[in-house]
């Protein structure tokens, strides 16, 4: 079991930990200013990643949950996550990561930047601040990753555990199992709570930023769709999701338009008979939906069923 300590903006820090004494934040964007070589593999989903603040501070002062990584223009990092992205408004995330790139984009510039997103994210008041591990090199700009069963790792993990088990982050205890010599605890990885954000970014990646239905590739036209309404099920399982254009989403949502249990696109009558129109989307019936390869992110064959019985006008 490993964590990472991330060198962190406190500006970043200051806002979600303001924010989060206002109302439940239970995702947040860790995001670089350029996107992290198209790859984040320094931790594996549901482990921890910490956070340092820089010089003078030098302090550990909180962390949350790896859950995924991924790579968004800034504006759809912004749609997705809004101040969880640690600003206020776009522009104060566009101004922070432009200072910290060697480009020197210009304002309107709709960049790509790194996100690492984080579920269950704690924020720590000041005096629950602990000083940054014995070994922490001055020179070290982004991070460093710990193993827990390490006697350094031990002892970093420690202070956190105490700290979450007497704050009870996320209104619960954080998870913890076997013994380890010495009397610490390792961290059991645990499935996390996940929200919209990070529902959205995992279902857009794991569709390789395709439409389902028409093979849309514009970005900004497409959207994670729940085939199980959040508010029926207020779970954000990939399962439960499909990655569709925005005029078929809104389609979709209303019952016009839905995908059997075999995957095969089904369009209403009522399109004719609601509109007077709908051919362009009548096109559309009996196409293969087009799913993930791996068969834990296509969607449930029970979500599916549910779609059919109760939005699907028929």
């Amino acid at each position: 079991m490993n964590a990472y300590v991330a060198v962190t903006d406190k500006r970043w820090f200051d806002h979600l930990r303001a924010l989060s004494r206002r109302e439940p934040v239970e995702e947040v964007n860790f995001w670089t200013p350029k996107p992290w070589g198209g790859q984040f593999r320094v931790l594996q989903r549901g482990q921890p990643l910490l956070f340092k603040l820089r010089s003078p501070h030098n302090a550990m002062v909180g962390g949350g949950f790896f859950e995924h990584y991924t790579s968004l223009p800034i504006s759809l990092a912004w749609e997705a996550f809004g101040e969880r992205n640690g600003a206020k408004n776009l522009e104060e995330v566009s101004e922070r990561t432009a200072q910290l790139r060697s480009d020197s984009p210009r304002p309107w510039d709709d960049y790509m930047i790194g996100c690492i997103l984080l579920t269950e994210p704690f924020f720590w008041a000041e005096e629950h601040w602990f000083r940054q591990p014995a070994d922490w090199a001055p020179s070290t700009q982004r991070g460093a990753r710990y193993d827990l069963k390490s006697s350094l790792g031990r002892a970093l993990w420690r202070q956190v555990s105490d700290r979450l088990h007497a704050a009870r982050v996320s209104e619960r205890e954080v998870e913890t199992g076997m013994e380890l010599s010495g009397g610490y605890t390792d961290l059991l990885p645990a499935r996390h709570r996940v929200g919209q954000g990070i529902f959205r970014s995992v279902v857009t990646d794991v569709y390789e930023r395709t439409c389902a239905v028409t093979r849309e590739r514009a970005l900004p036209a497409l959207d994670a769709a729940h085939i199980k309404p959040f508010s029926v099920t207020p779970m954000n399982y990939v399962q439960n999701g499909m990655l569709l254009r925005s005029d078929v989403h809104r389609l979709f949502d209303a019952g016009y338009v839905t995908v059997t249990p075999d995957y095969r696109v089904e369009v209403s009558e009522h399109m004719r008979t609601d509109f007077n129109d709908g051919e362009n989307y009548l096109k559309l019936r009996g196409t293969k939906l087009w799913v993930p390869t791996r068969p834990e992110n296509q969607p449930g064959r029970s979500y599916l069923e549910w779609h059919n019985e109760n939005r699907f006008r028929g």
